[in-house]
């Protein structure tokens, strides 16, 4: 027997790095920021992440999702300091919460959009993951964290890109640490619209409300096909990547098993 549905009231207050509201439209609006300012990647937001599509996903009165950021990035910093990594038992708290957050976003059934308010460098496989990717003008794309920095970009970055990208490009993506810039990211058919700064986040409102209005079996089972390949990708590769990705980092670790500044 299944416990009862979260309620938004439930959740709505609960995430540090996560601001959450919903309109009368049943569009809710996912704000990441980390103390007023832009999203830092760090354990607790790569916890919260994971836990919050789960209340997402688990709300029925949740008719579209809308990710955006705070501030003029999306995602340019990771609080490297937070990630403690030296053992099998801190990477399987780690692959616990990875394989959580991308599965747990994929299990939102209903259409999710993606608002990028500028420079995605850290996990930005994140908001190119939505239905609909709106950029603004100032959106740039880079896999920082991982090869470019020693690490194995095995915790999504590898099955996203290279099914975006396809396997050539997305592995010079991923090897070379490329930039992407709004413009080119659109031509090669990782965002759809490429607007002004401050026409970001109302453009994917303007859908969002769009979407709300649709029949509701048809935005949940729209959202479900169009995800079945995301989830059979992330099933075959996503568990492998991670393992690698921990045995390369703890191979690297320094002796006080805390990750060092990764730029």
């Amino acid at each position: 027997m299944s416990g009862p549905a979260p309620t938004f009231d439930r959740y709505k207050d609960r995430y540090e790095n996560i601001a959450l509201t919903r309109d009368e439209d049943g569009v809710l609006l996912m704000t990441l920021g980390t103390n007023g300012g832009p999203f830092v990647w760090s354990s607790l937001a790569h916890d919260e992440l994971g836990y919050c599509f789960t209340d997402i996903g688990a709300d029925r009165e949740n008719k579209v999702v809308v990710m955006t950021g705070t501030g003029a990035n999306w995602c340019e910093t990771i609080d490297a300091a937070s990630f403690k990594l030296s053992t099998a038992g801190d990477w399987d708290y780690v692959f616990y919460d990875g394989r959580r957050l991308l599965k747990n976003l994929l299990d939102i059934e209903v259409p999710v959009i993606s608002a990028i308010n500028g420079p995605a460098r850290i996990h930005p496989e994140i908001p190119v993951m939505s239905d609909i990717v709106i950029a603004s003008d100032t959106t740039l794309f880079q896999d920082a964290p991982h090869f470019m920095s020693g690490i194995v970009p095995g915790d999504g970055a590898h099955v996203v890109w290279t099914n975006l990208l396809g396997p050539n490009r997305g592995r010079y993506f991923l090897l070379m640490g490329q930039e992407l810039d709004a413009v080119e990211s659109q031509r090669l058919g990782v965002v759809g619209e490429v607007v002004a700064l401050d026409r970001v986040l109302p453009r994917a409102l303007e859908i969002a409300r769009e979407f709300a209005a649709k029949p509701s079996l048809a935005r949940r089972y729209a959202r479900v096909v169009l995800t079945q390949r995301y989830k059979r990708l992330m099933a075959e590769g996503l568990d492998l990547g991670l393992a690698l990705e921990a045995l390369a980092v703890i191979d690297g670790m320094p002796a006080d098993g805390r990750m060092k500044d990764l730029r």
